[in-house]
C-alpha cells in the first residue's frame, strides 16, 4: 500500500487552484465591469456581466438579504467547507474521480464562502444565453462545484457498473 500524502497534496492544490482562479476572475470583473455593464464575448451566446447574488445557487433565497439571513448562509457554508475539507483529508477512502470531484467542490465552496464572509454576497459574471433565454449567471466557483458534482456522479456510476459486472 502506498502513502496518501501525495494524493492529499494534489487534491488540496487543485482546490487552492480553483479558489485562486475564482478570486482572480471575480476581482477582475469587480475592477473592470460596472454594476450594469455587459461585455459581449460571443454575440447571441455569451456575455460577461456583473451580478451580485446575496442568495445561494441560481439566486435562491436572494429576496431576503437581511444580516441574519447572511449570517445563517455564512454559518452553513462554513460547516459545508469544513465537512468537505475533512472528507478530502481522508482521501484514502476515495477513488480518483471522487477525490477530484471533492477537490473541485471544496475549492469552489471556499471561493463563494470567501465572498460571503467579506462582502455578504457572491459576484457572478458568466452569462450564457440563446436569443432572449439566459441561463442563470454564475462564476468559476459555481462551475467548479457543478464539475465536482458531475465527477462524484461519474464515480458512483462507475462503481455501480463495476459492482454489477462482478456479480
Amino acid at each position: 500500500m502506498y502513502s496518501n500524502g501525495p494524493r492529499r497534496i494534489v487534491a488540496f492544490l487543485v482546490a487552492l487552484g480553483v479558489f485562486s482562479l475564482d478570486r482572480w476572475t471575480k476581482s477582475m470583473v469587480e475592477a473592470r465591469i460596472g454594476a450594469y455593464d455587459t461585455k459581449t464575448v460571443i454575440p447571441g451566446f455569451f456575455n460577461i456581466v456583473r451580478s451580485e447574488n446575496p442568495g445561494v445557487a441560481f439566486g435562491m433565497f436572494s429576496g431576503s438579504s437581511t444580516q441574519a439571513h447572511t449570517l445563517i448562509l455564512i454559518a452553513l457554508s462554513l460547516v459545508a467547507v469544513l465537512l468537505l475539507g475533512g472528507m478530502l483529508w481522508r482521501i484514502d477512502r476515495l477513488d480518483s474521480p471522487s477525490a477530484a470531484g471533492l477537490a473541485f467542490i471544496f475549492g469552489g465552496a471556499m471561493g463563494n464562502v470567501y465572498d460571503r464572509v467579506h462582502v455578504g454576497r457572491v459576484t457572478d459574471f458568466l452569462d450564457f444565453y440563446v436569443g432572449s433565454w439566459h441561463w442563470y449567471t454564475f462564476n468559476i466557483a459555481d462551475a467548479s462545484i457543478c464539475t465536482g458534482a458531475g465527477l462524484l456522479i461519474l464515480s458512483m456510476l462507475l462503481t455501480r457498473h463495476h459492482g454489477e459486472a462482478r456479480a
